[in-house]
């Protein structure tokens, strides 16, 4: 079978033009989008034109319905970065033999009386949109792993269900990346409550690819080798505050990119020209309070 790298240099240029000018020709949606963005658009898609269209569709119009996750994204200002004082959100830079990229979530404070829910779920996003615009190199899938050391049964009420339910429609309907894996780490006993909370916005085949590992349990490392990890978890990547480090540069590099983000990645739904788009907009029209309209297809 053909690698990803070998497919694009088969056909992705051809695929690529195709997407362009499709995009050009959609007055509701942006233009003004990275080629290495519509490339990953592409290559999470199979190849698939008309699922990169609908995704590509998808993408925008979520995030033109939640004004609190992709508006007003300053790396600079103060609550995104106590987001990075609390948690340790980062990409790790070797991948698997598999050419999977691996990450690491944590809370590297307990005290979740300075965790905030929205905020960290914009900063997340924020994160994926520097590595997604500015990355040339699009591994075969993702692999998050989440270190639940530091989560409480008090999370469940930090908790926003809209917000929840936005970010699990996103990152399984309209991101585009390959999820092969989730692992949870470090799962206390309570974790079922938190899941179960997760469950219903969960689609089946994601549900399927969640390992819960329990603390001071070796089993992650069949599939993530351990070498991959920070410093802290054992590993050969270095500590987890220089890899921090690295990517909040990025970020904050970018920070003309995400204020001038908040006017160029809009829908404008009046515009909307197809069947197939009046059907999406039609179910989208209610979106403001939370997605409740919208089922994960």
């Amino acid at each position: 079978m053909p690698d990803q790298e070998e497919m694009w240099q088969a056909e992705g240029s051809k695929e690529l033009a195709v997407i362009k000018d499709w995009l050009s020709r959609q007055p509701h949606l942006p233009h003004d989008v990275e080629e290495v963005l519509l490339r990953r658009f592409v290559v999470s898609c199979g190849f698939n034109l008309d699922r990169a269209k609908k995704t590509i569709d998808l993408f925008f119009t979520i995030r033109s319905n939640a004004p609190e996750l992709f508006l007003k994204r300053d790396p600079c200002a103060p609550e995104i970065r106590r987001v990075f004082e609390i948690t340790d959100m980062i990409p790790l830079p070797n991948k698997t033999k598999e050419n999977y990229k691996v990450f690491i979530y944590r809370l590297n404070n307990p005290d979740l009386d300075l965790f905030n829910f929205v905020d960290s779920v914009k900063t997340f996003f924020m994160l994926a949109d520097t590595r997604l615009t500015e990355d040339e190199d699009i591994p075969a899938g993702e692999v998050p792993i989440f270190d639940a050391a530091n989560v409480s049964l008090k999370f469940i009420g930090k908790l926003n269900l809209s917000v929840l339910r936005k970010y699990m429609l996103y990152t399984q309907e309209a991101i585009p990346i390959r999820l092969k894996q989730v692992h949870v780490i470090n799962a206390p006993a309570y974790i079922g409550k938190i899941f179960a909370i997760c469950k219903p916005f969960l689609k089946t085949e994601v549900s399927k690819l969640i390992k819960f590992h329990l603390p001071d349990s070796e089993s992650l490392y069949s599939d993530v080798p351990r070498a991959l990890l920070p410093a802290e978890y054992g590993g050969q990547a270095g500590p987890v505050a220089a890899i921090k480090s690295h990517w909040v540069k990025r970020m904050e590099a970018r920070r003309s990119w995400f204020l001038e983000n908040d006017q160029r990645w809009k829908v404008t739904e009046k515009l909307r020209s197809s069947a197939h788009n009046d059907a999406r907009a039609e179910k989208l029209k209610d979106v403001p309070g939370s997605f409740r309209a919208l089922a994960l297809d």
